[in-house]
């Protein structure tokens, strides 16, 4: 056991012991030994097997991958320099290491906003969301309440169960992403982030392996896209694709509406004016 991962185990045991269990909407409830969270209690919150996370605390030689570790970092409320120091000490590539992100021009954002209600949003190469209205922002699930890391199309596509919920051409629509990535995985400004982005999809999603193994290859361009809404009900758009910075794979896509239905739909929706505004995403 290198002095690494006792650091490591010893780190993660400081930070467990910081967090309350109200802190996290746990009961405080019954006898506890320390006043911070225990063990399975981390696992549980971040997704992990309380085997697993026990190993990590203990210094054994695992090998946890980003997305494991955003969501330990999250369920023990890491400031920003204690989850670099996590990644650090567990030996894997930061989300955000060594990439430069692209500076959005303040016009985009504008143009972002004011095309709302209609759905927009802005992402680059990897399927990062950089920006996105306050449309997109609540079409399937509330995006702002989804940690800056996993604000991915990809990403929330194959991993998070309401967006395939609110998918109903779903296999279809990943078909076409992963056809999409696959060129940008051994060049482009963007091959560090998608490479990463493929080998964690790779460990969480058996979908995401399948099609991975076919090979198949495609240019991004406009489509017709369906969604469920759980506010709005089912929604009809074509999708059409401006590239802002075709070398970074930077790109708008807007949502016009397909059908009459829909475009009342989207006019008629209640949310508040000061959800109407163009976000930035932190990445």
């Amino acid at each position: 056991m290198d002095d690494e991962r006792q650091e490591l185990g010893a780190f993660l045991r400081s930070r467990r012991d910081r967090v309350s269990p109200s802190d996290v909407g746990l009961p405080a409830g019954g006898r506890r030994r320390t006043p911070g969270l225990r063990r399975e209690e981390v696992a549980q919150l971040a997704g992990v097997g309380v085997t697993w996370y026990t190993w990590l605390e203990q210094g054994r030689d695992i090998h946890p991958s980003a997305s494991v570790l955003s969501a330990v970092a999250r369920v023990l409320q890491l400031t920003t320099a204690e989850r670099d120091y996590l990644f650090d000490l567990a030996g894997a590539v930061r989300p955000d290491a060594g990439l430069e992100r692209s500076v959005l021009d303040p016009t985009v954002l504008d143009l972002v906003s004011r095309l709302d209600p209609v759905p927009a949003y802005v992402q680059d190469g990897s399927y990062d969301l950089l920006a996105y209205n306050g449309a997109f922002r609540s079409l399937i699930t509330d995006l702002d309440a989804i940690p800056p890391e996993e604000r991915n199309t990809m990403w929330l596509a194959f991993t998070d169960p309401a967006w395939r919920e609110g998918m109903p051409d779903w296999e279809a629509v990943t078909a076409r992403m992963v056809a999409h990535i696959r060129p940008l995985h051994r060049s482009g400004t963007e091959r560090a982030r998608v490479a990463a982005l493929v080998a964690e999809l790779s460990e969480r999603s058996a979908r995401f392996r399948e099609l991975w193994a076919r090979h198949d290859v495609a240019e991004p361009r406009s489509s017709a896209k369906v969604y469920d809404s759980p506010r709005l009900g089912r929604l009809s758009f074509t999708v059409v694709t401006t590239w802002l910075q075709p070398a970074q794979g930077l790109r708008m896509l807007v949502h016009l509406p397909a059908d009459s239905e829909t475009e009342r739909r989207l006019a008629h929706d209640s949310r508040s004016a000061a959800e109407r505004r163009p976000i930035r995403s932190a990445l």
